[in-house]
């Protein structure tokens, strides 16, 4: 009797379905084909030791399982769950008037118990896209999608309840969300501005560039707080939209990265690598195609701490995803494309010491050494950092005196207000200044005659790219918006100017 189950299966961060076609017939054999892996060959063997903690068991007959589409290589043990559902009603051992209509997914423990899988949100979007009834889902693995409306979710913890669920018996109801967690979750680790002394200058190039999502690199001598405001910045961006929020949970939940406590991520990543990363973790993909910190920082913050310590290689590989907002990992067996738009935030030394520039004659270090570590970041990744700040060490009296006089909360609500101002004007086309295209600059960055006198000015005296004058023009409509104007002036223009100024000096002096 041929019966069929659903699965399915995530490429990047979309999911395909896979139906599980079982047919048993007189005979003895077990064929298990459509392009299955090691894991799900060895599924007989879970499945067989499974079945047998609720009293049933592998037909002695032949079965013939077929994963549908053929061509598409199957991977990991997430097929268990379905397969032995197809094997119990082909065999006329449970009646199942609803198989068909579920996505079923989970990987068997040999007592019958169901391990957690990874996938299950873009799995149960797709479901939903897909006209499925419901989802069945380890119990784990169901909190990540209890949000969804308008599909039924399942979370289970054994092969007995899944039996329940397809037999109508009705002893299992759908999962629902949970109350929200009242604790403030990870933000209560995150520095506040008011713990940062001095660094007025470094602030408002922090508050600039949540408020745009600009690109940012900060240098200074080592004790200056780069890496304390760094992480303070967190607690200044804008709190994610819905999309936003289903979008980096639909990333983790590929990668296996989930809230340990269910539910959607609801606060903007921050992805702080070592120096020692490879290209892989960086990028994504290798053998199991998995997101890399690039797509775990979207919508989100990459920081790279002491960024002349990273490869040339890994440096250079962000320079599409910082342009384009998402990066294409080809490799001989597949081609993906993840998501990742993130603002990149940089720290680091003037000089492999540390100490160039600094009153005392402190430095130990050559022309060559100095010129050799700044040449380790290209001029044309430096282009594309929108924000160039210098950081310099805080004087004695203000690190002794009090903190700083604004908290995070009240930088992040004028983040916040700039924020709707430009969501308002682009009506879901973009999201942020930082990704208005060279296209719509004139649209959206409108300066007067003055203004335009004084931009052409500083480009010809400052040799500055085409690049550079895009992203002149989209801090200062980030500036102006902070001030809550409508149009690009010159005290805009001279501010968004200034912070060009870091790698104009130490990159091609």
């Amino acid at each position: 009797m041929l019966r069929r189950a659903f699965c399915a299966t995530c490429i990047g961060v979309n999911a395909i379905t896979v139906t599980v076609e079982v047919d048993v017939s007189p005979g003895i054999s077990f064929f298990l084909v459509g392009l299955p892996d090691s894991a799900v060959r060895e599924s007989q063997q879970r499945i067989g030791t499974a079945l047998h903690t609720v009293g049933a068991k592998l037909p002695g007959k032949k079965i013939v399982i077929n994963m549908a589409p053929a061509d598409l290589k199957k991977e990991g043990s997430s097929f268990d769950l379905a397969i032995a559902m197809g094997i119990l009603a082909a065999s006329d051992q449970y009646l199942f008037n609803t198989l068909e209509d579920y996505v079923i997914l989970g990987e068997l423990a040999l007592d019958g118990t169901i391990r957690q899988v990874k996938g299950a949100l873009p799995i149960a979007v797709h479901a939903k896209e897909e006209g499925f009834r419901g989802c069945i889902f380890p119990v784990g693995s169901a909190k990540e999608a209890l949000e969804m409306d308008g599909i039924e979710i399942y979370g289970v913890t054994h092969i007995e309840e899944v039996i329940s669920i397809l037999s109508g018996e009705g002893s299992v109801e759908p999962m629902r969300p949970q109350a929200e967690n009242a604790k403030p979750g990870s933000m209560f680790n995150i520095p506040d501005f008011k713990e940062i002394r001095g660094q007025e200058s470094a602030k408002r190039g922090l508050e600039i560039a949540a408020a745009g999502s600009h690109h940012l690199i900060m240098s200074g001598p080592p004790g200056s707080g780069k890496t304390f405001m760094a992480r303070a910045l967190a607690g200044i961006l804008p709190k994610m939209t819905s999309a936003e929020s289903v979008e980096t949970s639909k990333i983790y939940s590929v990668a296996g990265k989930s809230c340990s406590n269910g539910g959607l991520i609801k606060e903007r990543p921050f992805r702080s690598p070592h120096h020692s990363a490879s290209l892989y973790a960086i990028t994504g993909g290798g053998v199991t195609s998995m997101p890399g910190e690039i797509s775990l920082a979207h919508n989100g913050v990459l920081y790279l701490d002491e960024i002349p310590e990273f490869p040339r290689s890994v440096l250079e590989v962000l320079r599409q995803p910082m342009e384009e907002r998402e990066i294409s990992i080809s490799r001989l067996k597949y081609k993906l494309t993840y998501p990742a738009n993130f603002m990149l935030i940089a720290s680091m030394n003037p000089c492999p010491c540390g100490f160039y520039g600094q009153p005392g004659d402190r430095c130990t270090c050559g022309a060559a050494q100095v010129a050799r570590y700044r040449s380790k970041i290209s001029g044309p990744l430096m282009d594309r950092i929108d924000l160039q700040i210098e950081v310099q060490p805080v004087p004695a009296e203000r690190l002794t005196g009090e903190g700083g006089s604004e908290s995070s909360s009240e930088i992040r609500e004028r983040v916040e207000a700039a924020r709707m101002i430009q969501n308002k004007r682009f009506m879901g086309e973009y999201n942020t200044n930082a990704q208005i295209p060279a296209g719509d600059l004139k649209k959206y960055c409108k300066i007067g005659r003055n203004e335009t006198q004084f931009l052409c000015a500083a480009i010809s005296k400052l040799n500055l790219s085409a690049r550079a004058y895009s992203r002149i023009l989209k801090v200062a409509r980030t500036i102006a918006d902070l001030d809550g104007g409508d149009f690009i002036s010159l005290s805009h223009l001279s501010e968004a100017l200034l912070y060009r100024g870091f790698d104009r000096k130490n990159w091609n002096e």
